[in-house]
């Protein structure tokens, strides 16, 4: 699939999540513009997709959702917050965790171990069940942990076990995962741009701030993708950071904003809402075409559009 990233960025760069080793690099690298891309750890969310808006870089590659635990709240809150990027591209990658260890560590003696916060809730029964005693300890990524267990600050990471050999540890359990399938969702974000021309089986992305609390005020945005049959792939509030009660809401639905069901919803949106955030339409990385309910093509569209026409010239 050809890369949808803006033409007029430095090309030959992308930032992701670090340091090396990370399940972050290990999903990048499945993109075919890897090979002849200048890959570059960055040591957070926001230095990465900082070092696209400052232009010093073409993209940026984030985690932003896991099937466990939900959004990832670095990269949702800084594409709702921060100056405006889009997304271009996703990427989902089965995730499975290994012990990493000190060579010739045993299981018995260790009292300390690290990983991201999102690879806690993912691994957690497992800990209960075989390191009960152990304090847990967040890092700022799984190869950050797996780094600082290399320099002796904890006995044991839970990260990738492709990690291993870049910092000279050994996978001591391999295999580790609480819940069966679990799957992480990364975003290739760029400055914004024209988004790529619809495929057929596509994603839109967006940020709303509804105008005014009141009872039913979610229910008639909601409302704007059920008239037009529009499926909502992913609700998620956020903090505004104005106050208790203030939310934001982030948003996946299926389709292209080309579509004229998901462009007739956007529009639905900005009106009703206090503002909105385009994030962007790009391929899905399953490739599933939505199913398109009666009356809501962009044919079914365009023949309403006829008709309102005819009664408007008296053609009826």
């Amino acid at each position: 699939m050809a890369s949808a990233a803006p033409e007029n960025l430095p090309a030959n760069r992308y930032t992701y999540l670090g340091p090396a080793g990370t399940f972050t690099e290990a999903a990048l690298r499945t993109l075919p513009e890897a090979d002849v891309r200048q890959l570059d750890p960055m040591v957070s969310v926001p230095a990465a997709l900082d070092a696209v808006r400052d232009g010093e870089a073409a993209a940026a590659f984030v985690p932003i959702e896991n099937s466990v635990e939900g959004g990832v709240s670095a990269t949702v809150d800084e594409l709702a917050g921060g100056r405006q990027l889009m997304i271009y591209r996703e990427v989902l990658l089965p995730i499975t965790f290994a012990l990493l260890v000190r060579p010739g560590t045993r299981l018995e003696e260790i009292k300390t171990v690290t990983g991201h916060p999102v690879a806690q809730p993912q691994v957690r029964n497992w800990l209960a069940a075989h390191l009960p005693d152990a304090l847990w300890e967040s890092a700022a990524s799984n190869a950050d942990g797996a780094r600082l267990v290399q320099e002796g600050r904890y006995d044991a990471a839970f990260a990738g076990e492709f990690a291993a050999p870049t910092y000279g540890l050994e996978p001591l359990v391999k295999e580790i995962h609480d819940a069966e399938n679990a799957v992480t969702r990364f975003v290739l974000v760029g400055r914004p741009a024209r988004p790529a021309a619809p495929t057929g089986a596509d994603k839109t992305s967006a940020v709303f701030w509804l105008r005014e609390d009141h009872p039913g005020a979610l229910l008639e945005v909601l409302q704007e993708f059920a008239a037009r049959g529009v499926n909502m792939m992913r609700i998620e509030s956020r903090p505004t950071g104005e106050g208790m009660g203030r939310y934001c809401f982030s948003i996946d639905c299926e389709g292209h904003v080309q579509d004229r069901r998901v462009g007739d919803v956007l529009m639905g949106l900005r009106r009703a809402t206090r503002a909105v955030r385009f994030l962007g339409s790009y391929p899905r990385a399953d490739r599933e075409e939505p199913a398109v309910r009666p009356g809501n093509s962009d044919e079914d569209f365009l023949s309403a559009a006829d008709w309102l026409n005819r009664c408007l010239d008296g053609r009826i």
